[in-house]
């Protein structure tokens, strides 16, 4: 990524005293479209400090990321800084937070219901609710209306609020007032930490009077608010004696808290026997009411009302007011609106659909194409289910049959095998899955278990969909947000999805801000079955018969380049993965003997411009065609005119560039068309793609008939075209290009922010590629002749000629610049023989510092694994760094403490040019590489390529005495190195060497285009964390709350001392008082948030995990452990960053 500028503060406009010791800090607060290049940005109006976005980007990803400018007063996010002179101080306040949906706007008012009778013989009793999700809310209204129509001797006032309405300071003052006179309280699925910890406070404050309180599944010091009687859960997960812990306690790995609760209904009874009577009872109770709660019927909802207020209420303890038992649902199973009853076995749900007389022969046929559908229980039982009746219904009219099912736990993994899987054969019954739930596979909203909701889909094998209800928007207000999804959604609902493998996020249903029910969106409907239908029939054709069209990119234009991405020779890549497929029976009729073969059919020209003759022309569509195939053609002409327009045209037709083969189309993606003018793209609402970059993806879905697209190499134009940022609606312009194809896109694994963007905005399943491993930089020239001259001052520094030495390398330091980082003395001064040797060490540790910069060695190959000399300098990286978590030391820390020196503290005279540890640094670095390569070598054969890793290195530990590292070792003196400490690195970075040279490129495009499930894995930097590693992984970015990690919080630290005791050493001692950052996306994904963790040390705060893990809330360091002042920080956050990390951004700012 290109680098952006940095705002740096003066003190004078923004800093206080770092004697005041102020915790501040300024998130991304204004619009791309207030900033510019050249001005000020922190020139805000009414005096605010704010931390813009994308300030400046020379990127077009991080540029585009911020599609759509807001006006300039709109605040998108956190808090800002004012200076308010009236009060002489500044202080943190709230920044007025307008709509754009990225906060709920809803207001609790709608859930507002009053008591039916003013008839003062009539006990009216207060409820108040807090839920997630609003599909309570009609059955609970429904319920209290019932017993408000027709009981004599209670009423009830009921309000209810959704927990996101209470990051609203009014709403929140709201809620604590109705709990002021509330009698009951009810809770449900609060997860959210500082929301969580909001409904704590204003409950507890009132919890010894409330005449009964009951929360469901949420966070546990919520659940500990539970009170019935004599029964509650204070002590829940505290004391390890306790019955109720030792049943939440999880019992194995992905467990969760909403089965262990369901295990509670099942196993209280059994406990009861052991408690006195009346708590027997108030348990029972408690049990009772989760049965009605999740029945969800409007009378399951009414008789737990009834039966709550009878037994706890005073007023009404005496009254004998009757209730039913709750009605009981299956807890998993199948459901179908059509249907007389639900399923607990697929066998009958089958011969029931082959048996149904609404349905045409073809949808009851048994060879009829099948998707699996998840549903959440809650929205079943409550009647909450008109989005799920219209998307089985569009499936169905498409010819689709559906098997729906549901959970009333969170997890689905279980389900997901026994309901999508033939009970016999244990073949999977389903083409493709789409989970209508939104959530993670196991956990959602909670405790995530990613490793078994990927195992469950792996076993399956099919495509799998997570598409998403709006949760916290109404429809309204998603529709006229700028952003698209609120950002607790997109972590919960979509980044959670991502990590076990999940696809498309499309919203497909909305809610009614008066009801609180769900409504189906139709056209996103038909988008999504669309879509999955399209999916699944990979599964289904044959290789022979399916259509590819690959898209090759050519951006920036006419630098002729034609045919480029990130770190990877296109072409060769092409030439090699179509040989592949044409091998595995792909129609590839035509292809060329060689890559060059095959740039001379596409572009005519290795350095052929966009615009250039040259290029292949595949197809000429007429205007006519165009418009007739195009149906949003008429929005692009506000910008572009009238088709065929300019670009991609010959006056007359609209002109597609590429190369078919048979059954593959070969296409040079259009540019974006505002090379002229970039900033019109940034800048301009109503900007659009141009005419000729529509009729591309026209060409491709609807004449040439792909069946998958493939978009290869990092990165085009497609996901940053404008529109929504994520929860695109169909008028976004990367929904309606990409259309009804299923969209491959081969993403360069070192850089997840983007690919996440692509995989959000262009719906893609993005499969990584293996970047050119990374080699020092070496010398040339006059640096080379500087290190050769210094080689010879330390063997002639005690002669005559030492001095004279001296003075040819100040002189040739200076003709490379040197001197512009290295203070130097004027030539022929006198010096001391330390002074000679100082200057001589910093010298020396700058050329050391250029010498060993990390450059990628050339240009991947897609399937081609890295050569010997290419893994050892892998492995030469990843051997350098410590990996406490794991208790793994680096080969360097190893070495240095076998001379009983500190590593760190070598690196650290080393740049402050002590010649001694300098030399020490450098033979410390030329051993490393040595016992790597000996290591690499033997598993080398003679053409200079890896094989039999797995042989090879287990004989190698199986008798360590012969280890080839450790003899290299021994030779040098370093020979005390522990051998027990090189061991378990040396066995890491074996395992890491068969990740390095697997090749899994290929074979997971083609398990993508056979409709299987393309396993998930994290990107970003694979010498940081080897788990990148192999390729060919569904890119993810991360868990937006898992950071920083504690490992990322160890190196920021480190990092944030140094930086301070340098600006101490140049300022006289003084602690600066303002330090300017930017948060870049893909370094914080890379580094597991090692840049917001520098933010936060310098704050003197640090990260607290909650009950769950995750990480939501930091807490400041008192100042007397921290032993400096706090430092305030200018955070200039890019687009990527925001839409990635929101959570953090607002965490950052409490």
């Amino acid at each position: 990524m290109a680098s952006v500028q940095a705002v740096v503060a003066s003190s004078s406009s923004i800093c206080y005293p770092a004697s005041q010791q102020r915790v501040r800090f300024s998130s991304s607060a204004c619009s791309s479209s207030s900033a510019n290049c050249g001005g000020n940005p922190l020139a805000a109006s009414s005096g605010a400090v704010r931390i813009y976005e994308g300030l400046c980007p020379s990127s077009v990803a991080e540029r585009l990321s911020s599609l759509n400018p807001l006006d300039n007063n709109i605040l998108k996010a956190g808090r800002c800084l004012r200076y308010q002179p009236s009060r002489g101080k500044r202080q943190l306040v709230p920044s007025a937070i307008l709509s754009n949906g990225l906060f709920t706007q809803t207001r609790p008012d709608s859930r507002r219901i009053a008591p039916g009778s003013h008839n003062q013989e009539v006990t009216v009793v207060k409820v108040v609710y807090v839920v997630l999700e609003a599909q309570y809310q009609s059955s609970l209204s429904e319920a209290v209306r019932n017993i408000n129509r027709s009981n004599k001797l209670v009423n009830f006032e009921l309000v209810g609020y959704l927990l996101e309405e209470l990051r609203d300071s009014d709403n929140y003052e709201m809620f604590k007032a109705d709990m002021a006179d509330a009698n009951i309280f009810i809770g449900s699925l609060i997860f959210v930490e500082e929301l969580a910890q909001k409904v704590k406070a204003a409950v507890e404050a009132e919890k010894d009077r409330l005449d009964a309180i009951l929360v469901f599944p949420s966070m546990p010091e919520v659940m500990r608010l539970n009170k019935l009687g004599t029964f509650d859960m204070s002590q829940l997960g505290q004391s390890k004696k306790s019955s109720i812990f030792k049943v939440l306690k999880k019992s194995g790995k992905g467990a969760n808290f909403e089965e262990n609760m369901l295990k509670i209904v099942r196993t209280l009874p059994k406990l009861l026997k052991l408690l006195p009577l009346d708590r027997a009872q108030d348990a029972r109770r408690y049990v009772m009411s989760l049965q009605f709660w999740l029945g969800g019927s409007s009378s399951n909802l009414e008789n737990f009302l009834k039966m709550i207020a009878g037994a706890y209420v005073p007023a009404l303890k005496s009254a004998d007011i009757p209730f039913d038992d709750p009605v009981s649902f299956l807890d998993v199973g199948i459901w179908h609106p059509m249907a007389p009853r639900m399923f607990d076995d697929v066998g009958e749900y089958l011969n029931w659909h082959g048996t149904r007389k609404d349905a045409d022969e073809k949808l009851r046929s048994p060879d009829a194409l099948t998707i699996g559908l998840i549903c959440q229980r809650s929205h079943i039982v409550t009647g909450d289910d008109s989005h799920y009746v219209a998307v089985i219904m569009e499936m169905e009219a498409k010819g689709v049959r559906v098997i729906p099912i549901f959970s009333g736990g969170l997890d689905y993994s279980s389900p997901v095998q026994r309901f999508f899987c033939d009970p016999g054969t244990k073949q999977p019954l389903v083409q493709a899955v789409v989970s209508l739930t939104g959530f993670a596979l196991v956990g959602g909203p909670a405790s995530q278990d990613h490793p078994r909701a990927i195992s469950a889909l792996r076993s399956l094998g099919v495509p799998y969909l997570v598409a998403l209800p709006l949760v916290f928007q109404s429809t309204d207000d998603w529709l006229g947000s700028t952003l698209g999804l609120h950002p607790i959604q997109v972590a919960l609902q979509v980044a959670l999805p991502e990590l076990d493998g999940g696809l498309e996020p499309i919203i497909f249903s909305g809610r009614d801000s008066r009801t609180g029910k769900s409504h189906a969106l139709q056209k996103r409907i038909e988008q999504l079955c669309t879509r999955a239908i399209k999916w699944a029939e990979l599964k289904r054709k044959t290789k022979a018969e399916k259509k590819l069209a690959i898209t090759v990119f050519s951006f920036p234009p006419d630098k002729g380049n034609v045919g480029t991405a990130a770190y990877l020779d296109v072409f060769a890549s092409i030439f090699s993965v179509l040989r592949e497929l044409k091998n595995d029976g792909f129609n590839v009729e035509g292809l060329p003997e060689t890559a060059d073969g095959l740039i001379e059919d596409v572009i005519h020209d290795k350095e052929a411009k966009f615009n250039s003759p040259d290029l292949n022309i595949a197809y000429k569509m007429s205007v006519r065609e165009y418009e007739r195939l195009t149906p949003y053609s008429k929005a692009l002409e506000e910008n572009w005119g009238k088709p065929p327009g300019n670009l991609n045209s010959d006056g007359q037709n609209l002109l597609i560039y590429g190369k078919q083969y048979g059954n593959v189309f070969i296409g040079v993606q259009p540019t974006f068309g505002y090379e002229g003018d970039p900033m019109r793209l940034l800048f301009a609402k109503s900007a659009s793609p141009h005419h000729g970059f529509a009729a591309y993806y026209t060409f491709l879905e609807k004449i040439f008939g792909a069946d998958a697209l493939l978009h290869f190499g990092t990165h085009g134009s497609l996901e940053f075209m404008p529109g929504k940022q994520v929860g695109m609606s169909d008028i976004c312009y990367p929904d309606s290009l990409i259309g009804s194809s299923p969209n491959v896109y081969y993403y360069a694994a070192n850089n997840p922010s983007e690919a996440t963007v692509a995989k959000r905005r262009s719906y893609a399943n993005t499969i990584s590629y293996l970047t050119p491993p990374a080699e020092n930089a070496g010398l040339y020239k006059g640096l080379k002749q500087l290190s050769e001259m210094i080689s010879s001052y330390q063997s002639l520094k005690d002669t005559g000629r030492g001095e004279q030495i001296v003075n040819s390398i100040i002189s040739t330091a200076k003709q490379c610049n040197l001197d512009k980082d290295v203070e130097l003395p004027e030539e022929g001064a006198e010096l001391s023989a330390d002074e000679r040797d100082t200057i001589i060490g910093k010298v020396y540790g700058k050329i050391m510092e250029i010498e060993s910069r990390l450059l990628p060695c050339g240009l991947h190959v897609i399937g081609e694994p890295p050569t010997a000399m290419e893994a050892i300098a892998t492995l030469v990286n990843i051997a350098a760094l410590d990996r406490p978590d794991d208790g793994i030391y680096s080969l360097p820390t190893i070495l240095a403490e076998s001379i009983g020196r500190n590593m760190e503290d070598i690196y650290r005279n080393s740049n402050n040019g002590i010649l001694e540890d300098v030399e020490l640094s450098r033979e410390i670095t030329d051993v490393c590489r040595a016992a790597i390569t000996a290591f690499v070598e033997e598993t080398t054969n003679s053409k200079g390529q890896v094989v039999n890793v797995f042989d090879q290195l287990g004989a190698l530990f199986a008798i360590p005495k012969k280890a080839p590292w450790v003899a290299v070792v021994q030779r040098t003196r370093f020979a005390a190195a522990s051998r027990d400490k090189m061991r378990s690195l040396f066995e890491f970075l074996g395992e890491c060497l068969k990740q390095v040279v697997a090749n899994n490129e290929v074979s997971s495009l083609k398990d993508a285009l056979e409709g299987k499930y393309v396993e998930p894995g994290p990107g970003g930097d694979p010498i940081r964390n080897p788990k990148v590693l192999p390729t060919g992984k569904n890119i993810h970015a991360l868990d937006p709350q898992s950071i920083p990690t504690v490992a990322a919080m160890q190196c920021a630290k480190t990092v944030v001392d140094r930086l301070l005791e340098r600006q101490r050493a140049e300022n006289g001692g003084a602690y600066p008082e303002t330090i300017a950052l930017v948060l870049w996306g893909t370094d914080n994904i890379k580094t597991y948030g090692e840049s917001l963790a520098q933010v936060l040390w310098l704050l003197g705060v640090e990260p607290k995990p909650d009950a769950l893990g995750r990480v939501n809330k930091v807490e400041p360091v008192p100042l007397s452990e921290l032993g400096r002042p706090r430092v305030d920080v200018v955070v200039n956050c890019s687009g990527v960053f925001r839409d990635l990390f929101i959570n953090q951004v607002c965490q950052s700012t409490r």
